[in-house]
């Protein structure tokens, strides 16, 4: 008899793959839901678990290469990544991140960077960070053929700006410029935002102000969706947890003491066993 998560896993596979379109027409009536992928495996489950957009993020830069920022990947690995997570995903719709500067430095740069993410990694959208700055990137992008979702608030990108992972828009003239900025993205054709970090009245406050979704990380619950790095959800990346995570689960204390487990056993002599090894006929 199938298991309740097995058929729930059934029932995602039978429906339609999320589109763009899809994504846009959600505002209003339901709450979306992204989150981080970066490799096949990690892919299949978070698509069957019915989430709707999977965002291959330039966090992987920090929790699966180890660097101390997002500012170090490279197009190159971002596209590796993107494949993989694109031949997992059936269902959600795959969204890659723009690394740093491969959009920054001209119109013309970005485009092609965002049509390989299409072409080569086979993702359906991009992300890009910024507001009146890329505005003519996201223009062109989008003229060209490519969804783009947006990212406004803390944008790690611009962590040498900003002087840290620091909350946005804290006051008066910083929020007002969020919401001008989040117009502005909304005009030029952004399928979507990302809002990271910012007060949640100010959050709402752009969510109210745009016909497109909003995606909160750490920006309250007023935003049309919610987006996490699927290894802060899990417990999987411990080097440091942001306020605005929920974790659901401490995959990395269970990995911890299922590999110290199989350390002992083999060290002990108790594994493999008999039902691990296989025989031969006597003769």
């Amino acid at each position: 008899m199938a298991t309740e998560s097995t058929k729930q896993s059934q029932a995602v596979k039978a429906e339609p793959k999320v589109t763009v379109p899809g994504i846009m027409a959600a505002k209003g009536k339901r709450k979306l839901t992204m989150l981080t992928a970066y490799d096949y495996c990690t892919a299949v489950w978070v698509d069957r678990a019915g989430v709707d957009m999977i965002l291959v993020g330039d966090s992987l830069a920090m929790v699966m290469l180890g660097h101390e920022d997002t500012l170090s990947v490279t197009m190159d690995e971002m596209l590796h990544h993107t494949r993989a997570v694109v031949r997992g995903a059936k269902r959600a719709l795959v969204i890659g991140d723009m690394p740093f500067l491969s959009y920054q430095v001209s119109v013309a740069q970005a485009v092609e960077n965002a049509g390989r993410f299409l072409k080569e990694g086979r993702a359906q959208a991009v992300k890009l960070e910024g507001g009146a700055s890329v505005l003519k990137q996201v223009e062109a992008i989008v003229e060209a053929g490519i969804p783009v979702q947006g990212h406004l608030g803390l944008t790690p990108q611009s962590i040498a700006i900003l002087g840290g992972f620091k909350v946005q828009g804290k006051d008066e003239e910083a929020a007002k410029k969020l919401v001008e900025d989040a117009v502005a993205l909304a005009q030029a054709g952004c399928f979507s935002l990302v809002l990271e970090a910012i007060p949640a009245a100010v959050a709402q406050r752009i969510t109210e102000a745009v016909p497109i979704p909003t995606i909160g990380i750490g920006a309250g619950p007023a935003c049309d969706g919610q987006v996490l790095v699927l290894h802060d959800l899990v417990g999987l990346f411990d080097r440091f947890v942001p306020r605005f995570v929920k974790q659901y689960d401490q995959l990395g204390q269970r990995l911890l003491e299922a590999v110290s487990r199989y350390r002992q056993e083999v060290e002990s002599g108790t594994f493999p066993g008999p039902e691990h090894t296989f025989g031969m006929p006597a003769k």
